[in-house]
């Protein structure tokens, strides 16, 4: 995941891809059709199309009819374009659908985006992409032998004070970077889906880790060399984690020497954060992962202090995530987040399970 400057100066573009107008408009919206209806996909995502240039929702899939008569009423879905899951195939037969957006379980992500490859349909799915490389492997297979796109919903890499931060480290402001810590994670309630081998595929580190290690890679602009070191544990007795780590810390070393070192919890509060180490300052960002409320800081030598705290109040990630697969499909454009960059982490995911013996 090198970068050059070339590179930066397209992730910033891309990051404002919902206010960009394309080199031609097309002749109707890129055409959404929503795959699990769950708090993701209700609150955040098809909100957020609502906010973008081109996209637009015009098919549900649901194992809730109710529920998905309520919103296709509210978006204005037709009630032929509202699937269950049983037919979910026959989307392939519905030219009002360019893409899946697939909010469904971790461990369903695998079926149903091959499934869409196979309807001829575009893919957005959501992080992380499966829960094995193997099944990341497939996706990708699937939909390159259809010629459709895949895109994983990374959403740190189209929010501005992210792209700040990488823009920063690429114009050696901090200097030759030696260290990257980060941490992420929540105190999980009893009964999620998230805590079962099945369909989260893994604990905190398939859930809100992933974040902490996508972000390692982004801001070196590198991909981890050589031995991973890991440790898991599980604290607390109380039958969450039967199946998956409570919590989950390890190290990577980087081609150009920088050690990152990264922990992740379903026992505690731990706000997504990552603190970046050069030679010539620091750099902070706080709630880095979240939907808003990101806070940039750095210490400089030579510099005045920078204080720079999101000047969004509504998250953007959602409409421009949408837009840029948007734009990829109607103007040929290259993915940003693709089912390759998606595929690394899965990887980098199973090499860390298997240094801390969950593998």
């Amino acid at each position: 995941m090198r970068l050059t400057r070339r590179d930066l100066g397209r992730l910033a573009i891309a990051g404002a891809a919902s206010r960009l107008a394309p080199a031609q408009e097309p002749d109707h919206p890129f055409r959404y059709c929503i795959v699990g209806l769950g708090r993701i996909s209700m609150q955040h995502f098809m909100p957020g199309t609502k906010l973008s240039k081109y996209s637009r929702v015009t098919a549900l899939v649901s194992g809730h009819r109710d529920k998905a008569d309520k919103l296709a009423a509210e978006y204005g879905v037709a009630a032929k374009n509202v699937y269950s899951y049983a037919n979910y195939d026959a989307i392939a037969d519905n030219r009002e659908i360019d893409a899946v957006y697939i909010a469904l379980p971790n461990g369903m992500h695998a079926e149903y985006t091959i499934r869409a490859a196979k309807a001829g349909k575009h893919v957005l799915c959501e992080k992380p992409m499966a829960n094995t490389a193997v099944e990341s492997q497939a996706m990708v297979d699937a939909c390159r032998k259809a010629n459709r796109k895949l895109m994983i919903a990374y959403r740190c890499q189209f929010e501005p004070l992210n792209l700040r931060a990488i823009q920063m480290i690429r114009d050696g402001k901090l200097g030759k970077i030696q260290a990257i810590a980060s941490a992420n994670g929540f105190n999980i309630r009893p009964g999620e889906w998230r805590i079962t081998k099945t369909l989260g595929g893994g604990g905190p580190l398939m859930d809100v880790g992933i974040y902490s290690l996508n972000a390692c890679r982004y801001l070196t602009g590198e991909e981890p060399t050589g031995e991973l070191k890991a440790n898991s544990s599980v604290i607390d007795q109380d039958g969450r984690f039967n199946e998956v780590e409570e919590n989950l810390s390890w190290t990577m070393k980087f081609p150009s020497g920088v050690i990152a070192s990264c922990t992740t919890t379903y026992g505690a509060s731990m706000p997504g954060e990552y603190v970046v180490f050069g030679s010539k300052g620091t750099l902070h960002l706080a709630t880095a992962f979240t939907y808003q409320g990101q806070h940039l800081t750095a210490k400089i030598q030579g510099e005045p202090p920078i204080d720079e705290p999101s000047a969004e109040r509504d998250p953007s990630h959602f409409p421009r995530i949408a837009d840029h697969l948007a734009e990829s499909v109607l103007q040929n454009k290259e993915l940003k987040c693709s089912g390759e960059e998606g595929l690394k982490d899965m990887q980098l995911i199973m090499a860390i399970y298997k240094a801390c013996g969950r593998a």
